[in-house]
């Protein structure tokens, strides 16, 4: 299958999944999939054989920012990963960019294919000045700014929608989310205050972050919210 494109331009539902034969239940309520490469059994042999008709998000997370994947060619994987048509965008997280990552990104964008530059914060919510900054480095470092929190108090979310509000009033393109049950309802309402990609999967028994909604109920929220 080929004609896979997707841009960030509006807000995006990603579905994420270690087994692409899961493509078909996504469907009816993703724009995407995030293919999650370092849960994956055999991850480039399942792209080579993948026909979906979504389009792939491909992330190959670190066991050093909440994945599982060894440091020593992770990065060739995401490489190889973006010379499939069906991946549109790839993950790469804001530390790894600046460690040393940019021939990774070059190579994927030399395939027409976006950067989504992630930073995740599992112990807590920083404070605004920090948020914006962390948010600023991961938009200039991608062409899609990725921020996750762990929000403890409603104060904390209020902080990382203020801070998406106001990083996508200036023209970065930016995704945030606070995990953890406090930060539920910030995958849902985000996208009004500018976030471009969300996360559900589509069995809740498959979250791949605290707080996840499942897919059909994470869609049909942010439906009913931007109808209003």
């Amino acid at each position: 299958m080929t004609g896979y494109a997707l841009d960030f331009e509006t807000f995006r539902l990603a579905a994420p999944t270690a087994t692409l034969s899961d493509e078909p239940a996504a469907r009816e309520h993703a724009d995407l999939v995030e293919f999650r490469m370092d849960l994956a059994d055999e991850p480039l042999d399942q792209l080579t054989g993948y026909d979906g008709e979504l389009p792939l998000l491909c992330t190959n997370r670190p066991t050093w920012e909440g994945g599982e994947a060894s440091d020593e060619g992770r990065l060739d994987v995401l490489e190889a990963a973006s010379d499939h048509d069906a991946v549109v965008a790839i993950d790469v997280e804001v530390a790894a960019i600046e460690d040393g990552a940019q021939p990774t990104l070059d190579h994927v964008h030399g395939n027409d294919t976006a950067v989504v530059a992630s930073v995740h914060d599992f112990d807590g919510t920083p404070e605004s000045e920090q948020l914006a900054r962390l948010l600023a480095r991961a938009a200039a470092a991608g062409d899609v700014g990725k921020l996750a929190v762990t929000a403890e108090t409603r104060e904390e979310t209020l902080r990382l929608l203020s801070v998406t509000h106001a990083m996508t009033q200036e023209g970065a393109t930016v995704a945030t989310m606070a995990m953890g049950e406090v930060g539920a309802h910030t995958r849902a309402v985000a996208p009004g205050y500018g976030s471009k990609l969300g996360y559900a999967p589509v069995d809740p028994a498959d979250a791949t972050a605290p707080g996840q909604y499942d897919l059909e109920t994470l869609a049909g929220l942010v439906e009913s919210l931007a109808e209003r």
